[in-house]
C-alpha cells in the first residue's frame, strides 16, 4: 500500500528528479496512477486539491489524494471493475469524480466522462456505445437520469453517487454511496495489501487513458481514444513551454467531459504537481475565482465576454467621476498596456501614468475579478473579439489564444510570450507539426495524437492518415511569421452565387464581439447575400433597457422591441463598414437579419454541450424563417418546440420582425476614411 512506501519518503525523494528534467522519465512514470504515487512521495504534504463546500475551502494533500484514490480503486475492484472496463463519470467538478478517474486508471479501466447537463437520451447513446458497466455520478439528479434509461442500458450494472442528499429512499441494490465504497476499499486493501500497487505497475503508457466524446455538431458524438503517453507527453511539452511549476494553481470549473478541462485540471496537475481547486457551484464561480486567485487559468471567449459585460454594466451605473477616470485610464491601457506586458519599449511618462492607473483602476479591477495572480491565461474554442482580448492584456493579464482539439490532447498551436496577436492562434507547440491541404484545411501531427475513434474505424481512417497526420476540419492560413489564423470550419466555407467566398463563422464571431449579441447564425452559401439570425444577450440588453427606461416582461418581448433592433442594427452596420474595407469580404456584408424570439439552447438541440452552433439542425428547424430572410417580407411567423429541464415539451410562437441593414461600397468607404 501507499502508506507503507511513504515511510521511506525521505530516501526516495532524493532518488527522483523533477518530471521532464531527464531523458527517459516516461519509461518510469508513464501512467497517471504512477504519477500520483510519485507526487505522494516527493510532495506528500503539498496541497493537491481543494473544494469549496458550504462556503469553506477544504483541501487534500498529495498523500491524502493518493490514499483516497487507492481506497476508491480497491472499492471499485471489490465490486468487480476490471482492466478494460469502461466507467462513466457524470457531474460537476468534484474531487471525488477526478479521483474516480485515477482510481479506474489504476485498475486499467477506462474513464468516460459525460457532460453533466446532457439529457438522458444523450447519456444513453454514450453508455451504450462505450459499453459502460459502472457509473459514478455526483448527485440525485444524475442518478435519476440514469434510472430513467436503465431499461435501455442492460450493460450498466452499478451506479455510485458522491452526494447522498435526497438518496435516502433509493434502495436499489445496484446503487451505492461513495462513502460505502471507500470503506469497502479500505477493508479490501487491508486484506489484499499489494493488490493496488500490483495493478498500477501493470499499466503502460500505451494503454488507453480515457475516452472523450466529441460534442457532435453534425451527428452522434465520436469517442476519442487517448493514451497515457499522448496526454502526458503533450502536457509536459506545454507545461515546459509556459514554465508551469508545482506552485501554480488552477480553478477546475469547465465540464469534465471536455478535453480542455481534462488536460489542464487533471493531466497537467499530475504532470507538474500543482493544486487544482473546485468551486462550490456554477452560481458561486466568480466569487470563488476572486477568493482563489489562480495563477493558471483557462476560459472560452464567452466567459471573458461575460466578465467584461458585467464590468461595463457596473461602470455604466457608477458616478460620472469614476466613469471618466475609468475611460481615461483604460484608453491609456489599450495604447501601452500590451507593450508593457510584452516588455516592449514604452516612454517613461506613459509608464508612470500606467503605474498610477494600476493603483487606481487596473489593480483593483483585476483583484475584483480574481485575475491578480494569473501568470498564464488561455482562451480557445471560438475566436475572441480583438477588443475583448486587448482589454485583458491592457490590464496586465497574460491572456493568450491557443488552438487545439480533442484528437490532439488539446495543444496544436499557442501564442508564444512576446508574440501575442489578436487575430492568430499562435505557432505549433513543442513536438507539433502543421500543414495546410490544397483547399486550406489545417492538418497536424503531434505526440498527443489520438489513438482512434472508439468502435469507428471508418471515421478514424478518414481523419487520421497512416503516417500520423490528422485532418482538423478547420480552414486556415499561415502567415509569414509562422502564426496560424483559423478562418472557419472547412466544410462550412461556401460561396455566394457570384462565386465570392462565404465564411459564416467569421461573420458570426464578428457579431458576437458585441456585448449585445450572444449567438448568431449566418447564411449565404449559394445565396445572393448574407443574412443572419441573432440571439441578443439578455443581461447586457436588459441592463441597457433598464437604464433607458424601456419596460419589458420577458426575453421574447425584449427581443421584439424596435429599440433593440436599432441597437443591434448599429452593431451589424459597423461590421459591414469593416467588411467593406476588405476586398475579399466586401460581398459578405449582412443585408437582412432577425432577432430570434428564444435563446438557442442545447436542450432544444440547437447547440452542442460546449455551446457550438449545430448549423445543419438550425437550418432545418428554422427553414421558414431563413426563407423569409431571403424574401421581401418585413415579418415572419415562427413556432418553435421547447424542451424543459424536466423533459416536458412546449410550443412558443412569435411574429418576428425582419430588418434590412445598410451596405457599404468599398470605394466610398475607403474615400470616407
Amino acid at each position: 500500500m501507499i502508506h507503507e512506501k511513504l515511510a521511506r519518503a525521505s530516501e526516495e525523494t532524493n532518488a527522483i528528479k523533477p518530471l521532464g528534467s531527464e531523458a527517459g522519465i516516461l519509461s518510469q512514470v508513464d501512467t497517471f496512477p504512477k504519477l500520483l504515487k510519485r507526487h505522494a512521495v516527493i510532495r506528500a504534504s503539498s496541497e493537491a486539491m481543494r473544494e469549496k463546500d458550504f462556503g469553506i475551502w477544504q483541501s487534500w494533500t498529495w498523500y491524502e489524494v493518493a490514499e483516497e484514490v487507492a481506497a476508491l480503486s480497491n472499492g471499485l475492484a471489490s465490486l468487480g471493475l476490471v482492466r478494460g472496463d469502461s466507467i462513466a463519470i457524470i457531474g460537476d467538478n468534484r474531487p471525488r469524480l477526478y479521483w474516480t478517474m485515477a482510481g479506474a486508471q489504476s485498475l486499467g479501466a477506462i474513464p468516460v466522462p459525460m457532460y453533466q447537463d446532457s439529457a438522458a437520451d444523450e447519456i444513453k447513446f454514450v453508455l451504450e456505445h462505450a459499453s459502460v458497466r459502472f457509473a459514478v455520478v455526483e448527485d440525485q439528479e444524475q442518478v435519476d437520469k440514469l434510472l430513467s434509461i436503465l431499461d435501455d442500458c442492460p450493460i450498466l450494472e452499478t451506479i455510485i453517487y458522491d452526494q447522498p442528499r435526497g438518496m435516502r429512499s433509493y434502495t436499489q441494490d445496484y446503487l451505492h454511496d461513495m462513502n460505502d465504497i471507500l470503506e469497502l476499499g479500505r477493508d479490501f486493501g487491508c486484506n489484499n495489501p499489494t493488490y493496488f500497487d500490483d495493478e498500477v505497475s501493470k499499466g503502460k503508457g500505451s494503454d488507453t487513458s480515457i475516452i472523450l466524446y466529441t460534442s457532435g455538431t453534425t451527428g452522434n458524438p465520436k469517442g476519442v481514444v487517448l493514451t497515457h503517453d499522448a496526454i502526458i507527453q503533450t502536457s509536459i511539452n506545454a507545461a515546459v513551454q509556459e514554465g508551469l511549476n508545482d506552485k501554480d494553481e488552477c480553478l477546475a470549473y469547465l465540464p469534465m467531459a471536455w478535453v480542455g478541462d481534462h488536460v489542464l485540471s487533471y493531466a497537467q496537475s499530475y504532470v507538474v504537481g500543482f493544486c487544482v481547486s473546485c468551486p462550490e457551484s456554477s452560481e458561486t464561480l466568480l466569487t470563488d475565482l476572486r477568493e482563489l486567485g489562480p495563477t493558471y487559468f483557462f476560459a472560452p471567449p464567452r466567459i471573458y465576454e461575460n466578465i467584461l459585460t458585467s464590468v461595463m454594466i457596473r461602470m455604466a451605473d457608477s458616478s460620472k467621476i469614476k466613469l471618466k477616470l475609468f475611460e481615461y485610464f483604460m484608453a491609456l491601457a489599450r495604447r501601452v498596456g500590451p507593450d508593457i506586458l510584452d516588455h516592449r519599449p514604452v516612454s517613461l511618462f506613459n509608464r508612470i501614468v500606467y503605474g498610477i492607473g494600476d493603483l487606481l483602476i487596473y489593480g483593483p479591477l483585476k483583484n475584483a475579478l480574481g485575475f491578480s495572480r494569473i501568470r498564464v491565461g488561455y482562451t480557445a474554442g471560438e475566436a475572441i473579439g480583438p477588443e475583448i482580448f486587448t482589454f485583458y492584456r491592457s490590464l496586465g493579464v497574460n491572456l493568450k489564444q491557443l488552438y487545439g482539439s480533442t484528437e490532439a490532447s488539446v495543444f496544436i498551436t499557442v501564442q508564444p510570450n512576446g508574440e501575442v496577436k489578436p487575430d492568430t492562434v499562435g505557432v505549433p507547440t513543442p513536438g507539433v507539426e502543421i500543414k495546410l491541404t490544397e483547399n486550406g484545411e489545417v492538418m497536424f501531427r503531434s505526440p498527443g495524437v489520438f489513438k482512434e475513434y472508439f468502435k469507428n474505424p471508418e471515421e478514424t481512417e478518414k481523419t487520421k492518415t497512416s503516417d500520423g497526420w490528422v485532418y482538423t476540419g478547420d480552414a486556415g492560413l499561415v502567415g509569414e511569421d509562422g502564426h496560424l489564423k483559423i478562418i472557419d470550419r472547412a466544410k462550412d466555407v461556401g460561396k455566394f452565387i457570384d462565386g465570392t467566398m462565404f465564411a459564416p463563422k467569421y461573420i458570426e464571431n464578428k457579431l458576437k464581439f458585441f456585448s449585445n449579441i450572444k449567438e448568431s447564425v449566418a447564411f449565404g452559401d449559394q445565396r445572393e447575400f448574407c443574412a443572419v439570425i441573432i440571439n441578443i444577450d439578455s443581461e447586457a440588453v436588459g441592463n441597457w433597457a433598464e437604464r433607458n427606461g424601456i419596460a419589458y416582461s420577458s426575453y421574447q418581448e425584449l427581443a421584439a422591441l424596435p429599440a433593440v433592433y436599432d441597437l443591434v442594427q448599429e452593431n451589424i452596420e459597423q461590421i459591414n463598414r469593416e467588411l467593406a474595407q476588405e476586398p475579399n469580404l466586401v460581398g459578405a456584408q449582412i443585408k437582412r437579419f432577425l432577432l430570434l424570439h428564444k435563446e438557442l439552447d442545447a436542450d432544444d438541440g440547437e447547440l452542442t454541450r460546449t455551446r457550438k452552433v449545430r448549423r445543419n439542425f438550425i437550418t432545418k428547424k428554422y427553414t421558414s424563417s431563413i426563407n423569409a430572410l431571403y424574401g421581401t417580407a418585413s415579418h415572419c411567423q415562427i413556432s418553435t418546440e421547447l424542451v424543459f429541464e424536466d423533459g416536458r415539451k412546449g410550443l412558443i410562437s412569435a411574429d418576428v420582425m425582419i430588418r434590412d441593414a445598410q451596405l457599404f461600397n468599398i470605394d466610398k468607404q475607403i474615400a470616407a476614411e
